[in-house]
């Protein structure tokens, strides 16, 4: 029992050297953990002198993003298209659903998640499980029944639906949305996390009771996911596309322009048409409501949109009782937005060739404290008004506490640190230069997405990032 005492009571010993835990991170009474850069899981292999840092898997095609986010410690390759999304990642992730939530959520989106193994059964009978052919991942259990890793879940969501025997037009619409993990045999996985064969998608089917009802919910879920890409800052554009495998009678995709794109896309200058050029019969050049030329760019597909009508749920009864009390078939929508698809697809199309830059609301951390030099003139009294700041800004801004990194590593050089922080993509770099010594100090402030340095004192640091939005 003292013995288990002892064991008890030790971390209390700890307490004489709290000082010393709380410059390296650990927390104190009324301040916030600092969240230390040496500390974090992010294995950064970036560009040193005239070497190179990772490029990804030998022999697999590669691109901006992919490298930029190898370099960053953002993913590592496991096998051919899969990943693991380390830590920041996952902190975008995060920010970028919780966008995703707000969206659907404004527009009457229930959150559900469905099972990733899905029964072969409700893909045959829908006609799927053949028409798939080999991208769908399939197994067997010990009981030999069929699976399907799910790469969407019309089916699945269809036979839940049906399963409710009262349902009532007074419940209509119905807007069910998952954000979950989704599996594609891709025959030639590359360019990273843009053409994976293990991704996260957020997938909403939607359930009305006509097909006036089915093309206004259509409209609304295509408004919501503009006003999301508006929020990011992406250059997107809604264009005409094919139903493929999904099926139903009208489709769009949200594409952002890339000399990487796998879609090719006519646009309108004046924005009167835009389309997929598999949708078009023939060479079309020009746009049939203004008669301009039309430009011809590529594009990486970040959402997709098709209006169902009853395909999906004449084959699993997926029906309603009418205000006349007669049975009646839902109409039907599914919406896609890839959710590591827009990471990456961000980082490619708004980065540098060798400094990330990421859609301010959802950047893993905002900013980024980098103290002076280990031996310098301004180490002592700079790292120590730098920690204030950091301490300050986490009180007064406490929705930043936990989007601040503190770069520690002062062997390296401001310059040094600078960069490696314009790399990582951070859209606030806060430094303790040569002007912290000056009375008030000053400190000098980089906003990376604006491209622009603004030297302030402590006060205006804090009232510069009071405007900082985090989800």
């Amino acid at each position: 029992m003292e013995a288990l005492l002892r064991s008890c009571r030790a971390p209390a010993l700890g307490a004489r050297h709290g000082g010393a835990r709380a410059r390296h991170g650990g927390s104190t009474a009324g301040r916030a953990r600092r969240l230390l850069l040496s500390q974090l899981f992010q294995p950064l292999a970036l560009p040193t002198g005239g070497q190179a840092g990772s490029e990804g898997r030998p022999g697999e095609p590669s691109c901006r993003s992919q490298r930029l986010m190898l370099q960053a410690g953002l993913i590592h390759p496991t096998s051919p298209g899969c990943y693991c999304y380390l830590p920041p990642t996952v902190r975008a992730m995060e920010k970028l659903i919780k966008l995703m939530d707000e969206e659907m959520q404004a527009v009457g989106g229930q959150k559900l998640n469905l099972p990733s193994l899905c029964s072969a059964e409700l893909w045959r009978a829908s006609g799927r499980w053949d028409q798939m052919g080999p991208e769908l991942f399939r197994l067997l259990d010990r009981h030999k029944h069929g699976y399907c890793l799910g790469p969407t879940h019309e089916e699945l969501v269809t036979a839940l639906v049906a399963s409710q025997s009262g349902l009532s037009y007074k419940q209509l619409p119905l807007r069910l949305y998952q954000v979950t993990r989704k599996f594609r045999d891709e025959p030639k996985p590359r360019f990273g996390l843009l053409r994976s064969r293990e991704f996260y998608m957020k997938d909403m089917y939607t359930f009305d009771s006509s097909e006036q009802a089915a093309r206004r919910t259509y409209e609304q879920v295509c408004a919501a996911y503009c006003s999301l890409f508006t929020r990011l800052g992406l250059p997107f554009v809604k264009v005409r596309a094919a139903t493929g495998s999904i099926g139903g009678s009208t489709s769009h995709e949200f594409q952002l322009p890339a000399d990487i794109g796998e879609d090719r896309l006519l646009l309108c200058p004046q924005g009167h048409f835009a389309a997929n050029v598999e949708t078009l019969n023939g060479e079309q050049t020009s746009c049939p409501e203004c008669g301009e030329k039309l430009s011809e760019t590529k594009g990486i597909e970040v959402g997709h949109t098709f209006y169902l009508g009853t395909k999906y749920s004449s084959v699993a009864n997926a029906v309603f009782s009418s205000a006349e009390n007669k049975p009646q078939l839902a109409e039907m929508g599914c919406y896609g937005l890839g959710v590591t698809r827009i990471l990456a697809a961000s980082i490619e199309v708004l980065s540098t060739e060798d400094s990330i830059r990421w859609p301010s609301l959802i950047a893993p951390y905002q900013l980024c404290f980098i103290p002076p030099k280990r031996g310098s003139r301004e180490e002592e009294e700079g790292a120590a008004l730098l920690e204030r700041v950091y301490d300050e800004l986490a009180q007064a801004l406490p929705h930043l506490a936990g989007d601040a990194v503190l770069d520690d590593r002062s062997q390296l050089t401001i310059g040094k640190r600078l960069k490696d922080a314009q790399r990582l993509g951070y859209p606030y770099v806060v430094v303790a230069g040569k002007r912290v010594c000056e009375d008030p100090p000053v400190f000098e402030v980089w906003d990376q997405n604006a491209g622009k340095v603004l030297f302030l004192t402590k006060e205006g640091v804090i009232e510069l990032l009071s405007k900082v939005q985090v989800p």
